[in-house]
């Protein structure tokens, strides 16, 4: 394939395939929100509404009318799903449920901090938007919340007992790389210095073992390693996500040396978690080569290489480093031979090892309007960059 046919590819799936499905799909124009437990075909196949897939298809639909098209139809898809959480979720101290009915009663307490991740950014986008200020105020109060929280996300909920095992978890500092970003305009900049900074150093310094050159996925507070199941975890599609939230903050402030450590960390990562018997991306590893404790282990999932692929094309965008190329067509290749489904739309989220479909599910407790729209409209607009890098000798490195 060429170039340009890459192009047509990413942005056609997505604005003529992927939010098309959402739109039809997911819309519950009774009680508001979204349906996001969809079959193959996009029937539902249950009620409940999970609040961080709720926040994350209100900011999917107000981003895209912000950056792609101001399309009347996606933003008042966005404002009734954050009208409905605004509504129904949050408890009393404004933490978001984790969990609500199809009408809105709390079913799960919030002990999920990712919810209020979500709700920010969601609100934030929306703001953009609107000009709302409730929406922005609510953006605001959630990302002071999330900070409030960080050192204890769980808080009450924690099944931990305190002392025994502490662990730093790497989701959330790399989680606020990117919604720092998002946030930006709604922050006082010495924030959000403050907040980069912390997470540039907690995603390449403290949970990166240059010995192994990954990232673990949880470590003692002291940064030390600890030797049990969760501190020999690997998340590959963790690592190479935060790869390409690295390269956005570095190419903010203009800092290749980042962005070249973003870069080698993407392909050492990707190398070590590629699947050389199956292909694919393996989902869990352990960094000793111990069994996991994750039975779902070795599947290959949407989101991993959805991720994978944006990091490969941002890293070959800034550097022009083949090997990034290389591996962006074979990832590429094999995301688009497994995971489309060509006959009813959207992705498969779920396969085994071998990339034959698991759960054949378009959406479920996990799986949203999400990482594929994201994913699409980011290698749309990074294939549009390489393009007119290549159309333009001067502003090659």
């Amino acid at each position: 394939m060429q170039l340009d046919d890459y192009q047509q590819l990413y942005k056609n799936n997505l604005l003529d395939d992927v939010i098309p499905f959402w739109l039809k799909h997911s819309g519950d124009n009774e009680f508001g929100g979204f349906f996001t437990c969809l079959d193959r075909e996009g029937s539902v196949y249950d009620t409940d509404k999970f609040v961080w897939l709720q926040g994350r298809q209100v900011w999917c639909f107000s981003m895209l009318y912000n950056r792609v098209e101001k399309k009347q139809e996606w933003l008042d898809f966005a404002i009734q799903g954050a009208e409905f959480l605004k509504k129904h979720g949050r408890d009393a101290e404004g933490n978001w449920y984790f969990s609500l009915t199809r009408e809105g009663l709390p079913l799960t307490q919030p002990f999920n901090i990712f919810s209020d991740c979500f709700a920010a950014m969601a609100f934030g986008q929306l703001y953009k938007a609107t000009g709302n200020s409730e929406y922005g105020d609510i953006a605001v109060s959630t990302f002071h919340a999330i900070l409030r929280r960080q050192e204890n996300p769980k808080g009450p909920y924690n099944k931990a007992y305190p002392g025994t095992r502490p662990l730093k978890s790497f989701a959330l500092p790399m989680i606020l790389c990117n919604l720092v970003l998002e946030m930006e305009s709604l922050l006082p900049p010495e924030l959000v210095e403050q907040t980069i900074a912390s997470g540039i150093h907690a995603v390449m310094d403290e949970f990166y073992r240059p010995d192994l050159g990954l990232i673990l996925e949880n470590i003692a507070p002291d940064g030390s390693f600890s030797d049990s199941f969760e501190g020999r975890l690997i998340n590959p599609g963790h690592g190479l996500e935060a790869m390409w939230f690295i390269m956005d903050l570095a190419e903010r402030s203009n800092d290749q040396q980042l962005i070249q450590k973003a870069v080698d960390r993407t392909l050492a990562i990707l190398e070590y978690g590629w699947d050389n018997q199956y292909g694919g991306i393996f989902y869990f590893l352990d960094v000793k080569g111990t069994p996991p404790q994750q039975l779902e282990w070795d599947q290959k999932l949407w989101w991993v290489h959805i991720e994978t692929i944006i990091s490969l094309l941002k890293g070959y965008l800034h550097t022009g480093d083949e090997r990034c190329w290389t591996w962006f067509e074979k990832v590429h290749a094999y995301t688009w031979a497994h995971f489309v489904d060509t006959e009813y739309g959207e992705w498969f989220g779920y396969l085994d090892r071998r990339g034959d479909v698991l759960l054949p599910l378009k959406g479920g407790k996990w799986k949203g309007c999400f990482h594929i729209p994201r994913g699409l409209y980011q290698c749309w607009k990074t294939l549009d960059a390489i393009a007119h890098k290549k159309a333009n000798p001067l502003l090659q490195d």
